[in-house]
């Protein structure tokens, strides 16, 4: 089976790129499709993997700034033409899934998200601060991507939902059925501790920008005199800082070799945004610690109130507040909370998603 890997782009490192080592580590021999490849902005090992570039990756000042070359992105991605293989496995959350392909190759698209911008203009205009001017020039553009966004999904021949709320996602933008595959999530990295170890904070990592919401947890934590340790970095760090009383302390980044034991060790991971899916709450949960995250989004596949965790209802403050008063760690096991956090391993994800693709082929090759 000849099999493409299609990645979005690769100047930054987030939860996408998780899956795609993963997906590498699946299909060795694999090449690798993407946008654009910036190796210094990337992990080292990247410079091991087959990556082939498009034709954008050269234009100038591409790999700081990616955003302005949007209009690009279309053009640039259905240039490509990777009929040559049996099967094209896209790793979704931008334009990649518009590429070309004829006869019988199959092209599964794991989807991160239907494109954020094309089809949630508002809230990215909200979190991003665009001005009118910006707005006014926007909206036009935004709408001829959705127009060729949609055709592309049209083509696509299976979609692969990370969350129900992407699944949910797929089905309202695209009109397209799609199964649920978790994304994988290493959670033999994460041990618990005795129950003599746990301290007294709480705990947030993320990247330090608005759709996180994490002034939600600095704030509630300020209010209720908590001990919070924030890390992470972002542009939003000196405005949380400004939010933030004396019991927050903000880490910066923290090596990942140190995480494992910052999650094991602290009363409760909070997760306060809402996400398409969310690693970190599973990764805290491998850990044997309960999660309070915001009650939308991936946390509802990966938190069970009352079990592993709470959710708190809306995106305010208020209601952060109201769980955090009334929280205690003591009432979790850990155990319980453990054996959750593992049926979203990576070794699940594989066994799923290749046992999802053999299928896809079988039914290609009898049809």
């Amino acid at each position: 089976m000849k099999l493409a890997l299609v990645h979005d782009w690769l100047n930054q490192r987030g939860g996408a790129e998780d899956v795609l080592e993963t997906l590498v580590d699946m299909f060795p021999d694999s090449p690798v499709y993407t946008s654009i490849y910036a190796p210094d902005l990337m992990p080292a090992a990247y410079r091991q993997w087959d990556i082939r570039p498009l034709w954008i990756n050269k234009l100038p000042g591409i790999h700081a700034h990616h955003q302005p070359y949007l209009p690009v992105y279309p053009l640039a991605w259905g240039g490509l033409d990777l009929s040559a293989y049996d099967v094209i496995l896209t790793n979704k959350s931008g334009f990649c899934h518009g590429l070309r392909w004829s006869g019988r190759t199959i092209h599964i698209c794991y989807c991160l998200a239907p494109t954020r911008y094309v089809w949630q203009l508002d809230a990215y205009i909200q979190r991003e601060g665009f001005g009118k001017l910006t707005q006014a020039g926007l909206r036009p553009l935004i709408a001829a991507l959705r127009s060729w966004d949609l055709d592309a999904a049209r083509r696509v021949t299976h979609f692969i939902a990370i969350s129900t709320e992407i699944q949910a996602r797929i089905k309202t933008y695209y009109g397209r059925d799609s199964v649920i595959i978790f994304p994988p999530v290493d959670t033999t990295r994460f041990q618990p501790v005795s129950s003599e170890q746990v301290e007294d904070y709480y705990l947030v990592v993320s990247r330090l920008i608005p759709y996180k919401r994490i002034d939600l947890a600095v704030q509630a934590a300020t209010q209720l005199g908590l001990p919070l340790k924030v890390a992470g970095r972002g542009r939003d760090l000196e405005k949380l800082k400004a939010l933030a009383g004396p019991t927050v302390e903000f880490l910066g980044y923290v090596p990942d070799e140190q995480l494992p034991g910052l999650m094991a060790r602290c009363t409760a991971f909070l997760f306060p945004g809402l996400e398409d899916f969310g690693i970190t709450p599973v990764q805290a949960q491998a850990a044997g610690r309960p999660v309070i995250a915001y009650g939308g989004g991936g946390a509802l596949d990966t938190v069970i109130p009352g079990r592993t965790g709470e959710v708190f209802a809306d995106l305010t403050v208020e209601s952060l507040v109201n769980v955090l008063r009334d929280f205690d760690a003591s009432r979790y096991d850990t155990g319980v909370i453990r054996r959750h956090a593992e049926q979203f391993d990576t070794a699940v994800f594989k066994r799923e998603l290749l046992a999802y693709i053999e299928q896809a082929v079988q039914t290609q090759q009898q049809a």
